[in-house]
């Protein structure tokens, strides 16, 4: 029976400065009818550029040899006539950021509607009601009512069910998804993957998915591809990948997830940040002068206490008040209710009083390259901080860079090099030294692996025990990975459209969870197979 996909001896270069760099070397693979395969594999692997090729979407500077077959045709070298006709038609994409892959300016039944006229000549009532039938299928709720909705009125899981309705909109036989659950939170990733399962089984749809989580590939993929440097170096069965690994590549990629538990503290160490009853309520403003007629609650009554040494992770869906509430306790946005730091209350400290404990209080993003300037150098993003609250007495700046560098991990050498210049991991690095070079006493880690490759994640999970550890730092550990979140936190406080509806240790709270959200959203992270 002849493959829906047949890739063979795929070789992909791309011409710069007068030099053809080599990004994926002699891949072969095949994909059956109603089969999935998984290409799996740090960033970098080739995985994308691969599942690009097959369509001809590289663009100009792209050099490809080899053969790239769909239902026996050839794509490498077919005309762009050809290409056009098995886009979209046969050959479907769901890409991993959908609000960046729909177009802003447009409603969601024209965004459907452009691409049912174009490969299908439907307009008008039939194209309305294939765009419905098809918004039905994926999951989203009385669609008749949001044919007239632009992309940002809808969550990061409806955009993403959206993307899929477009890529079914022309009935494919493949369907390729591109790190398709990455930004999600982990129980709308789980309903997703439910969705593609479902679709997968009900439409006979063969699926190439594209992963650097191999819990994902686990649960649905029928065979694994493992890419390392433009190459397979392994591929077989799912079953037979996931028990006896071959290669060194996929035995660290399977054993790169953070391991181990928070060290219990020693002694009695200072609490170091407390609210009591913490609200977060944001005006809602109606009418020409503005009144006040209720109130966005986004954080509704929320204490904790955290000592020297300890991690208090703060888990939820998006939208639930983790990030608001972390943002409060630093004092970057107003708050009702007593914030104590070091024992003092500092929720009314205003200027020059709260300018003073900045040092003190640190934040971590969850995209080092949104959060480093492209326009300064390593050394003075490191050393931003010290311009506004000072050098140590007796250091000069330099040596502090220097210092910290070495201290998470990054040569100093690199220091008058940019961000672009360096790797994902490497800039959270630089995004962690550029928060301790100040000391501080309370960290902030807004997210801070989640866009990370599994092996990095747990590189960067290790750097922040020993920092914690050497340190006695405090850490507000904020994040939709439960398993990272196990593996450092002390403690765990479970939020949900702003109010606190668990919290505990963090033993308590993932092996005997009291509330039905928190069991959901264990039960949607540590899933191993789909039904």
């Amino acid at each position: 029976m002849t493959p829906v996909l047949q890739v063979e001896n795929l070789r992909i270069g791309f011409r710069q400065d007068g030099q053809v760099v080599p990004a994926v070397k002699g891949v072969s693979f095949a994909i059956g009818k109603g089969e999935t395969v998984a290409l799996v594999g740090e960033s970098g692997s080739g995985k994308s550029v691969t599942a690009l090729s097959t369509v001809g979407l590289l663009g100009d500077s792209a050099q490809l040899e080899g053969s790239v077959k769909y239902a026996g045709r050839e794509l490498v070298g077919a005309s762009e006539a050809a290409l056009r006709a098995v886009r979209g038609n046969d050959i479907s994409f769901i890409f991993q950021e959908p609000m960046t892959s729909l177009n802003p300016l447009h409603t969601l039944e024209r965004q459907l509607g452009e691409s049912l006229a174009l490969h299908q000549r439907l307009h008008g009532a039939q194209a309305r009601a294939r765009i419905v039938d098809l918004l039905t299928r994926v999951g989203i709720r009385e669609p008749e009512s949001r044919l007239a909705d632009y992309p940002h009125q809808f969550s990061g899981g409806q955009r993403q069910r959206i993307m899929i309705a477009m890529a079914l909109a022309n009935d494919p036989e493949l369907l390729i998804a591109d790190e398709p659950t990455t930004a999600l939170d982990v129980t709308i990733q789980a309903q997703i993957m439910e969705l593609l399962a479902e679709l997968k089984a009900s439409e006979r749809l063969s699926m190439l998915f594209i992963s650097h989580d191999l819990g994902l590939v686990r649960r649905i993929a029928d065979r694994v591809c493992v890419m390392k440097g433009g190459e397979i170096v392994e591929q077989g069965p799912t079953a037979q990948i996931f028990a006896d690994p071959q290669h060194e590549y996929t035995r660290m990629l399977l054993a790169a997830e953070p391991k181990g538990r928070a060290e219990p503290l020693a002694g009695d160490p200072p609490e170091v940040v407390a609210t009591r009853d913490l609200k977060v309520w944001f005006p809602i403003q109606r009418g020409f002068l503005r009144r006040t007629v209720g109130h966005v609650k986004a954080v509704n009554g929320a204490t904790l206490s955290v000592r020297a040494g300890e991690t208090l992770g703060i888990v939820g869906e998006s939208g639930s008040g983790k990030t608001t509430l972390a943002l409060a306790v630093m004092r970057l946005i107003a708050s009702e209710g007593p914030i104590l730091y070091m024992g003092r209350d500092i929720a009314q400290l205003q200027g020059r009083a709260m300018r003073g404990l900045r040092r003190d209080m640190q934040i971590v993003f969850q995209d080092p390259y949104g959060s480093l300037s492209p326009r300064m150098t390593v050394e003075q993003i490191i050393a931003e901080g010290l311009g506004v609250h000072g050098v140590e007495p007796g250091r000069n700046r330099r040596e502090m860079v220097d210092e910290i560098m070495r201290e998470v991990g990054l040569d100093p050498a690199s220091m008058h090099r940019y961000p672009h210049e360096f790797s994902g991991g490497q800039r959270q690095r630089i995004a962690i030294a550029r928060a301790m070079i100040l000391r501080p006493r309370l960290v902030v880690l807004d997210e801070p692996t989640s866009a990370l490759d599994m092996t990095v994640q747990v590189q960067i999970v290790e750097l922040l025990r020993r920092l914690q550890r050497k340190h006695g730092l405090a850490f507000l550990f904020i994040s939709h990975d439960l398993r990272v979140v196990r593996a450092m936190s002390h403690q765990i406080m479970v939020m949900r459209a702003g109010e606190v509806v668990e919290q505990g240790s963090t033993d308590a709270v993932f092996d005997h969870p009291q509330n039905d959200y928190t069991q959901r959203l264990i039960e949607a992270a540590f899933l191993t197979k789909l039904a």
